[in-house]
């Protein structure tokens, strides 16, 4: 199954019951047939206009605070890390969201006392004062802060970094009370609805650093850090041979620098990191263009990846995350990350379609996808491109083969005027943990537009005849969508 890793996927044709696949192999069907230019919106890419702002720079590491007290964890114990590793390789072929990272206590700092008590101040020449706090949990591959945060002083300035690294995430804490309250605004209650996630920097010590006008009362400093994620898988490693089928992957997996007629898709979709509950998780996303190509970055993915604007703020994407060459391990130099978190717009089960906006400007080079909302004819001919289990982006082609109406745990043949999903077989590559949420393109003339997003499905390498299901993203541009990307006059 490539849904949830505790269920078992099955699917329903008629009175029978099928365990993974639906029906029969894929295979490379017919083009799309002529369609409507009125049902879909095209591609966009920003380069061939004018670049995007370009994000900042990183911070110099002189601009650090002096001292920073270290709060430590222990190792996980091998008890509760190896069966975390041990399920993280049994679902090597799952379409699942990835899991890499799970909370931990952070009794110190728990409490707004407490983190307070933690904080050696000293004046800057900028009149202000500033503090740090460095968190490290022994044996992790990436450290999230999660701070729940109930005020901050005015003017008050966050910066997150790694003692080792040079790169500095800085952020207001205008913008952090802001990630708050969209999280209370749209529903979201309790304790993780106040939290914000910081970035990670891919070892086990992640600082946080604040910066206070010099008058501020400290009285107004109301956060905690009650919780971490603690990554046990690297998401830059999520696909190495400790935890999956290295082998397997290369002749089953296209390597999209293979093809470089991809390239406008391939700079249009991004690996997502978010967090949940304090798991953090991988899934795969894409950036949309709208009608008056905007520029707005609208971003599509899954709904069983991220459902709540409280996942939606702690997403980092990973943009141009591939090989730097044909079939190479070595990640290609213009790899990008974005923080900042997204804004979620819409989420619906029914087509599991999640469409966020993205709080930061994506980086110079990508593209924005074109997409369709129109018929989509059995045969049509369909790729997507991914990052299973947090890899490198790779390439899966093949054709429609039917419409179905999907649940968490089945899938059952429909017809195109009822079916909620697509369901796809792949005449090369396949899916796996962490391609969730990954856009379905349509080949429409010389452009290809994207169709619908991964819920999940049974193709494997070992199982190439299975079939893969796609929400339809026509049901939710009408549904929705369309009053972002397409508004009417």
């Amino acid at each position: 199954m490539k849904f949830r890793q505790s269920k078992q996927w099955v699917c329903v044709a008629g009175a029978a019951l099928f365990v993974v696949a639906c029906g029969g192999g894929g295979g490379g069907g017919s083009p799309a047939p002529d369609t409507s230019a009125a049902d879909r919106i095209e591609p966009f890419d920003p380069s061939m206009r004018s670049a995007p702002k370009a994000a900042a720079s990183p911070l110099p590491t002189a601009g650090r605070a002096p001292q920073a007290k270290p709060v430590r964890l222990g190792p996980l114990a091998a008890t509760a890390l190896q069966p975390l590793q041990k399920k993280a390789a049994s679902n090597q072929s799952n379409g699942v969201r990835q899991q890499i990272g799970l909370a931990r206590a952070v009794a110190a700092t728990a409490t707004s006392s407490g983190l307070r008590s933690q904080l050696q101040w000293s004046a800057t020449e900028r009149g202000t004062q500033r503090a740090a706090i460095s968190f490290e949990a022994q044996g992790a591959l990436g450290v999230r802060l999660g701070l729940r945060v109930r005020s901050l002083p005015a003017g008050s300035t966050l910066r997150f970094y790694a003692q080792a690294g040079e790169a500095v995430f800085e952020v207001s804490g205008e913008e952090v009370l802001g990630t708050i309250a969209r999280n209370l605004q749209a529903g979201d209650t309790g304790d993780a609805a106040i939290t914000y996630w910081s970035p990670d920097f891919g070892g086990a010590e992640t600082t946080l650093e604040l910066e206070l006008p010099a008058n501020a009362d400290l009285a107004q400093l109301d956060i905690g850090v009650p919780t971490l994620s603690h990554f046990y898988v690297e998401p830059d490693r999520a696909a190495q041979s400790s935890l999956t089928k290295v082998g397997e992957a290369a002749t089953c997996n296209i390597d999209v620098s293979c093809r470089p007629e991809y390239s406008s898709e391939s700079r249009s979709v991004a690996r997502m990191i978010f967090v949940e509950n304090g798991s953090t998780f991988v899934c795969t996303g894409t950036l949309l263009n709208d009608a008056q190509s905007s520029t707005t970055p609208y971003f599509l993915t899954a709904n069983h990846c991220v459902s709540t604007q409280t996942a939606a703020s702690s997403v980092t994407t990973d943009w141009f995350y591939r090989s730097a060459a044909c079939d190479t391990s070595e990640v290609n130099a213009g790899a990008r990350r974005l923080h900042g978190g997204a804004t979620l717009l819409y989420a619906q089960a029914a087509t599991d379609t999640s469409f966020m906006r993205l709080n930061a400007a994506p980086p110079a080079g990508i593209v924005f996808a074109g997409s369709y909302f129109g018929a989509v004819a059995e045969g049509a001919g369909a790729l997507s491109i991914h990052h299973p289990q947090g890899d490198l982006q790779k390439l899966s082609e093949g054709a429609v083969k039917q419409f179905n109406n999907c649940t968490f745990e089945t899938c059952q043949v429909s017809t195109s005027q009822d079916g909620r999903f697509l369901a796809v077989g792949w005449s090369a590559g396949t899916t796996e943990g962490g391609s969730s949420g990954t856009s379905l393109f349509l080949p429409i003339g010389s452009k290809r537009y994207v169709a619908g997003q991964l819920l999940g499905g049974g193709a494997t390498c070992q199982n190439p005849t299975g079939y893969d299901y796609y929400g339809r993203y026509d049901l939710a541009f009408q549904a929705a969508l369309k009053n972002w990307l397409k508004p009417a006059p």
